[in-house]
């Protein structure tokens, strides 16, 4: 077990904050403005949908009727559209996140990145303010506009997370990473307050207030970021993360390498030795699609994250519709309520991530939160009308699924992304995040319009039973890691026991 090292935080600087707090709330207000769609889904169905007319109401003119205004009959078609443009959007995104990932390990990640929080901005506003103020509605073009959006925002989470691996070692990255994951919850959060607070005025100003702000993000975060501690003459060590390197005559040349196991020689630096024989500029190779596919490990979770994605996704885009409908809570009393859920899965992240550092190994950790996550589906779709009994379930839920959920797509991706097998490819981290979230996006693709087709036709408990299966077989394949990192546990034990 490796111990883990209370004092590797001293050897950080200010660089390092910073990195930290840009990369973190950048995929906030992503993840705020993404948040927007699903907090305003009832009242964006009300829109789509005619009003209902009393006896007394005027009857529609011959020129003027409901459809030159509206998309939908009634109610179950716009839940179905809507449960499709989800589905579409993750559908985009998961094809976006391959492409993104090899695009960011060969183009400078900071462009990357601010290209897709400026871009993906400027589209929901055009979606959910611009068609709104002028009367547009048409469901090919919200069908196209959602197509664009998942594109341009796939390229924000290979980039940050990229950033993320680049500035911190391995030593306590559960634990850093675990923290820092929580950007999709604490988004999830703001997202649901700044919608609620601004609802009242229209479902258009809460996307124009969202697109707006992470606007000003993506500026911020171009002029503002650094995206490798070789720009300000770091150098990343192997196990206790990054540490300033003395300059000297030679400080112009570049590192000899970002690589985690790079070994000091009996405390002597050999530069004349070491140096590389490629030309000084050339940039880092990087790895290719398929290799990172092929890598071990990266399969297992894709797969594995594809059906907890499934379950996490369904519970961001639909617990605020699921709350107003089941229950007849107000759509703004939902909003702030779905917040519990992203409160544990901040909990659940940062602590599952600690206990894995302390184990030194992934799988076990993620294999037990998910094996409760099942017990906690359970509880929650049995949840009585009370606001506070069903907020503590949802922050149990969270915390079981969501730490999970988080560990996979930060903290095992930085691992799978920096592993032994990349020695000599430096540049694999963005790739391999791309692959790992791309293939959770795809499963969480096909199952945000499963579930408004279940619920539609057998209700809400056949959509929970959905979740329970789904959940199992995320278990089902990290089965084959699990198992051997427990042997590798009970041989390290076995070993140890014999020293003493």
């Amino acid at each position: 077990m490796p111990p883990l090292h209370c004092g590797y935080l001293s050897q950080y600087t200010h660089h390092h904050l910073v990195a930290f707090l840009l990369t973190f709330f950048s995929y906030v207000l992503l993840h705020a403005s993404r948040k927007t769609f699903s907090n305003v889904k009832v009242s964006i169905s009300a829109q789509w949908t005619p009003s209902p007319q009393n006896g007394s109401a005027p009857p529609y003119s011959p020129g003027e009727t409901w459809e030159d205004n509206h998309l939908f009959a009634d109610e179950k078609q716009a839940t179905l559209f809507l449960g499709a443009l989800d589905s579409i959007f993750l559908f985009s995104y998961a094809v976006g996140l391959y492409l993104s990932g090899v695009i960011g390990d060969r183009v400078n990640l900071r462009y990357v990145l601010c290209f897709g929080l400026c871009g993906s901005a400027a589209v929901e506003f055009v979606f959910g303010t611009l068609t709104e103020w002028l009367k547009i509605y048409n469901i090919y073009l919200y069908c196209v506009l959602w197509v664009l959006n998942g594109l341009l925002q796939s390229a924000v989470w290979p980039c940050v997370v990229a950033v993320m691996g680049n500035w911190f070692g391995k030593t306590g990255r559960g634990f850093v990473f675990g923290l820092w994951s929580a950007c999709a919850s604490v988004g999830n959060i703001l997202g649901a307050f700044l919608a609620s607070s601004v609802l009242k005025y229209g479902y258009e100003y809460a996307f124009l207030v969202t697109s707006v702000v992470q606007f000003a993000g993506g500026v911020v975060v171009f002029f503002g970021l650094l995206t490798s501690p070789k720009e300000v003459g770091l150098s990343l060590e192997s196990e206790t993360g990054l540490s300033p390197v003395e300059t000297d005559t030679d400080s112009h040349r570049p590192l000899m390498s970002d690589e985690e196991d790079e070994v000091e020689v009996y405390g002597t630096r050999y530069d004349s030795v070491q140096q590389p024989e490629e030309p000084v500029d050339e940039p880092p190779r990087a790895i290719g699609f398929c290799q990172a596919f092929c890598l071990p490990g990266v399969l297992p979770y894709s797969l594995a994250y594809a059906c907890l994605k499934l379950v996490n996704y369904s519970f961001f885009f639909w617990l605020p519709f699921y709350l107003s409908n089941n229950y007849g809570w107000k759509e703004a009393e939902a909003d702030r309520l779905s917040v519990w859920y992203d409160v544990g899965g901040i909990i659940g992240g940062t602590v599952q991530g600690l206990v894995s550092d302390f184990m030194g190994k992934r799988a076990p950790v993620l294999a037990i939160s998910l094996a409760l996550a099942m017990g906690a589906l359970v509880g929650y779709s049995r949840s009585p009308n009370d606001q506070v009994i069903n907020a503590v379930l949802l922050a149990v839920t969270g915390f079981f699924i969501g730490g999970p959920s988080n560990m996979i797509s930060s903290a095992i991706s930085a691992d799978l992304g920096r592993q032994e097998a990349l020695r000599g490819s430096q540049e694999a981290l963005a790739t391999v995040t791309g692959i790992v979230d791309g293939t959770g996006s795809i499963g969480a693709a096909g199952g945000q319009y499963l579930v408004s087709l279940i619920e539609s036709k057998l209700g809400w408990m056949r959509v929970f039973y959905f979740f329970i299966v789904m959940t199992g077989g995320s278990i089902v394949f990290i089965t084959p890691l699990l198992i051997k990192e427990v042997r590798a546990m009970w041989r390290d034990r076995h070993a140890l026991r014999r020293q003493l």
